[in-house]
């Protein structure tokens, strides 16, 4: 009886909060009616036009035209690039290049051989068998040597990444101010373009490896904060209250209960990590990065896509190495005992080195020239016969380019004449009030600086030009990325089978896809909402499937036993309590869209990504880091507009 009756209260007070909820929410709407009806009028007697006003803008092409001088005249000689900058470029070099060394020293025989050992060691034969087919696959395809200048500056970028995300993420997980505090910087992190703070860095570090390193860890660590502070935050209110009632110390509580518990978000944010790191290797060898980007970008620049492909490849199944070992050490760690471990550890090393010797002794560290395949012809030829084929006139569904006008008349135009067409202050008072809804006054007053700043900056029209591809992108996007994801959650055979196809999508450089998407769908807006769609998909699908996979396997049975059928499960289950990982999805689809905006500039998408790639290209650093800003102001509102803030319920809850 007591049990039915604290079971009948705990179902009132949801119902009750329920209540209280749906009562806020008219109350908004009543309020939001009430504020229109009063400033909408007054609003419109004063700015009737769409234009953000002139006397509210500042131009900043002065102090940041003098910001670039003084770094240039100062870099030689003042103490903060000699006695910071420069030890800080110094450690990058030394550890690049140190890492570089051993793999040439080792050859490519005792490359392969410690790759797969590592990955027998830590997942079994089937992983250590791949590993070895995907290292080799890189030598076939002649790209030895700049595969290994690739892996070299990804192991200390990610190695930073992955240290600079953690600590990052523990102090968000563990302090609800510090989360707060960190959320935009994180957000300015990863949405900054990378076209847009690569000027910066160019002229504080100069063109090469530093440079690169560090523009890689800008971009790569968010993902790894983001998901640690998420893991940390969702664990097992019950597991912690035991654990406290032990008399564990928060020390003890983070290591003994938050992290193991947080474990697969930190593998999660580990692999986001080590894909988005990959994915800059091409936009790094703009600055000197070397390796397999700049044969990729070498390659476009001459519309080679074959070679494109075949330096593009090595990228990917780098990736897929790097994130199914790492990703299986940490599902076995702890698993084998302590007494054999090391023991076989020594063994594989031993093995190891035995074959890197034997290489040495033979002359054969070099990868054999007679074993090389060249693929770049025939991708050619499959490529131009996509161009002559599917571009136009294929029967009753038209071709890819027909498909491109359609999308951009009957969305892409609509959308940004109808945001170019709004009043300026109609568009704040819109962010204000959807941010407010969802959240609280300060979620809209964060929402409505960031884009009142893109206003003050004084690139208002294109900023909505960039906002209307976005909104696009992302609606496409979570659509098939739920949809997409959910699949996957209900059946691990769906999930085996899209795991690489995510991972081909997720790593192969933005660049190496861009010829084949302008072949097919031509220069335009189109093509650029394409290519964003196809690099924020991956994300989406992999953090939906986690969050529905993560549910709480009790309350699905309890589902099951009342006669809920699948859909219902899903509907009602599910989907509520993967709320947070939705969430998280939908933010992650958001940011990688906006990366992509600057890729979009190029083939036509223009607005901001353009401004962004001409500034870069004229070093003009007010244009690129103006437009990048306001990318980054995007960001920000479309963050605080899609993420819920949840209000303090009760202290110390």
């Amino acid at each position: 009886m007591a049990t039915v009756t604290a079971t009948v209260g705990h179902s009132g007070v949801a119902a009750l909060l329920k209540n209280l909820g749906r009562h806020r929410a008219v109350g908004k709407l009543l309020l939001l009616a009430v504020a229109a009806a009063v400033i909408v009028p007054v609003l419109d007697s004063h700015w009737a036009s769409g234009t953000w006003p002139g006397a509210l803008t500042v131009d900043l092409s002065a102090p940041l035209g003098r910001a670039s001088e003084w770094i240039i005249d100062n870099r030689d000689s003042h103490p903060l690039f000699l006695y910071f900058f420069g030890y800080v470029s110094n450690a990058v070099v030394l550890s690049v290049r140190a890492v570089y060394v051993v793999l040439l020293a080792a050859g490519w025989a005792g490359v392969t051989a410690l790759a797969a050992l590592v990955a027998w060691r830590t997942a079994g034969v089937r992983l250590a068998l791949g590993t070895a087919a995907a290292f080799l696959a890189c030598g076939l395809l002649g790209m030895w040597v700049p595969t290994m200048q690739t892996l070299a500056l990804m192991v200390v970028a990610v190695l930073a990444s992955v240290l600079l995300g953690t600590l990052l993420g523990l102090a968000a997980g563990l302090s609800d101010r510090t989360y707060r505090a960190l959320r935009p910087v994180l957000d300015t992190m990863q949405v900054l373009p990378a076209f847009a703070y690569l000027l910066p860095v160019v002229l504080v570090f100069g063109i090469g490896v530093p440079a690169a390193v560090l523009a890689t860890v800008v971009y790569a660590a968010p993902p790894m904060a983001r998901l640690t502070a998420l893991g940390l935050r969702d664990a097992d209110a019950g597991v912690m209250e035991a654990v406290t009632s032990l008399g564990a110390t928060a020390r003890q509580r983070l290591l003994t209960a938050r992290l193991p518990l947080a474990r697969k978000e930190l593998l999660l944010g580990l692999n986001q990590t080590i894909m988005m790191a990959l994915s800059m290797a091409v936009i790094a060898s703009v600055i000197g990065a070397g390796g397999l980007g700049d044969r990729v970008y070498q390659a476009l620049a001459s519309v080679d896509v074959g070679a494109a492909l075949a330096a593009g490849i090595p990228i990917v199944l780098l990736a897929v190495v790097l994130d199914r070992v790492t990703g299986a050490a940490g599902e076995r760690l702890g698993s084998d005992s302590g007494a054999t471990a090391p023991r076989r550890w020594v063994y594989a090393a031993a093995a190891a080195l035995v074959v890197a010797l034997a290489g040495r002794l033979t002359g054969r560290l070099d990868w054999p020239v007679s074993w090389t395949l060249h693929i770049a012809e025939p991708v050619n030829r499959v490529v131009d016969w996509m161009t002559n084929h599917l571009y136009s006139g294929v029967p009753y569904i038209g071709g890819t380019a027909d498909w491109a006008g359609h999308f951009t008349t009957w969305v892409l135009d609509p959308l940004r004449d109808g945001l170019q067409w709004l009043p300026w202050w109609s568009v704040l008072l819109i962010v204000a009030a959807l941010a407010w809804l969802i959240g609280t006054w300060r979620t809209a007053l964060t929402a409505v600086l960031a884009m009142a700043a893109i206003g003050v900056l004084g690139v208002w029209k294109p900023s909505l030009d960039t906002l209307s591809q976005v909104l696009a992108a992302v609606a496409v996007t979570l659509v098939l990325g739920f949809a997409t994801g959910i699949a996957a959650a209900r059946s691990e055979r769906v999930e085996r089978l899209l795991r690489p196809v995510l991972d081909v999508f997720q790593t192969m450089p933005q660049f190496v896809y861009l010829i084949p998407v302008v072949a097919l769908f031509g220069v335009g807006r189109a093509p650029a909402v394409a290519a964003a769609v196809v690099y924020a998909l991956p994300a989406v699908v992999r953090i939906t499937t986690q969050g529905l996979r993560a549910v709480d396997p009790a309350a699905l049975e309890a589902a099951r036993s009342l006669g809920a059928t699948g859909a219902q499960q899903l509907r009602q289950v599910q989907l509520p309590l993967a709320r947070r990982s939705l969430l998280l999805a939908v933010n992650q689809g958001v940011v990688l869209v906006l990366a992509v905006v600057i890729i979009g500039g190029l083939v036509g998408g223009g607005a901001l990504g353009y401004d962004v790639v001409f500034g870069l290209a004229q070093g003009d650093l007010a244009t690129g880091l103006v437009a990048g800003a306001a990318i980054v102001c995007l960001g920000l509102m479309l963050d605080r507009v899609t993420q819920p803030t949840a209000r303090t319920t009760k202290k110390g809850a």
